[in-house]
């Protein structure tokens, strides 16, 4: 009788802690490297915390709105905040949003970018200047006579950033037009033709990314510095009339989550807090990623593998273990 409630005791306990943290939605949006960080923090929400923990499919802008009006999904472990400022601002002051901490330590990068080999033939191609008088050199695949220009993916933050600056440049008036890449594995696949031909290449892209890592690209100066006032007051919305030029400035990446679930599950904010990664291990792991042909979650074993003095660092012992002992 005594072993039977024991055991009944155990069992209670375990459900109390499921049902406390309860079911838990994380955006998985549709790049590697936030992809690669919900897997991470699904599986330790799983075996640290005893969350029901899922993937929702995600994106930049639908995501954040979603959780601004509905309060759904729970966590988006990566999140440009500057694509979506005037979103996650209003949701932070209304306080349905909360920023639990950086997902990316270094922050992010973003730019316009050209290939080095361009560059090394072409040395005024790393400028803007340089780049506008010369789009024959950037052939349009549909229409030679344009210059291409690889735009920001529909549906992404940088989609209105980018076009923002490609107006504010006169890019069109220098004979350039917008190639739509359709997808972020688009874009990219573009970078990687244009390698393997030695052909020219001009467009959005960031970091920290596997395509930066594996080729070498220049980001194109465009003689202006950073206005980071004008960049997110006007560039970084799609109400912005008069776009100016101005450099990317360093974007903040960080770990939104609802309000309602932050209040109630202080233990997994506590671990979200902490939960940051620098682009130097980010590129590593991502340029595994792709010369492996993984997808996030083979590389999230990878990362528990590989990474053990990163992941302990964010989970007291007592989780850690847990955590191992599923590993």
């Amino acid at each position: 009788m005594k072993w039977k409630l024991a055991a009944l005791a155990l069992v209670t306990s375990v459900s109390a802690n499921a049902s406390e943290c309860g079911t838990v939605t994380i955006a998985d949006m549709n790049w590697n490297s936030a992809s690669l960080l919900a897997n991470i923090d699904k599986f330790i929400l799983e075996h640290a915390y005893d969350c029901d923990a899922e993937l929702v499919p995600g994106d930049t802008m639908p995501t954040t709105t979603s959780m601004v009006e509905k309060g759904q999904p729970d966590i988006a472990p990566e999140l440009w905040t500057n694509a979506v400022k005037e979103a996650i601002d209003m949701g932070l002051k209304e306080g349905r949003l909360v920023n639990a901490g950086e997902s990316l330590i270094d922050g992010g990068e973003e730019g316009f970018w050209v290939p080095a080999y361009m560059v090394e033939k072409y040395p005024e191609l790393s400028t803007i200047e340089g780049v506008k008088k010369h789009p024959e050199l950037f052939k349009h695949p549909e229409d030679p006579s344009l210059g291409a220009f690889y735009g920001c993916p529909a549906g992404w933050g940088c989609q209105i950033s980018g076009g923002n600056l490609f107006k504010a440049l006169k890019l069109e008036d220098a004979g350039f037009e917008v190639v739509d890449s359709g997808s972020g594995a688009g874009l990219s696949g573009s970078i990687a033709k244009a390698y393997a031909r030695e052909e020219g290449w001009f467009g959005y892209y960031w970091a920290p990314t596997a395509i930066l890592g594996k080729y070498d690209m220049v980001k194109v100066d465009f003689g202006t510095g950073v206005d980071e006032e004008h960049f997110l007051e006007c560039v970084a919305t799609d109400t912005c009339e008069e776009p100016k030029p101005t450099m990317f400035p360093k974007s903040p990446v960080s770990t939104i989550v609802a309000t309602e679930f932050a209040n109630s599950h202080p233990v997994a904010m506590d671990y979200l807090g902490k939960r940051g990664i620098s682009n130097a291990d980010l590129n590593k792991l991502l340029a595994w990623m792709e010369n492996e042909q993984a997808d996030a979650e083979d590389t999230m074993f990878y990362f528990f593998e590989t990474y053990p003095q990163v992941w302990k660092a964010w989970l007291s012992d007592e989780a850690a273990k847990k955590v191992a002992a599923k590993l």
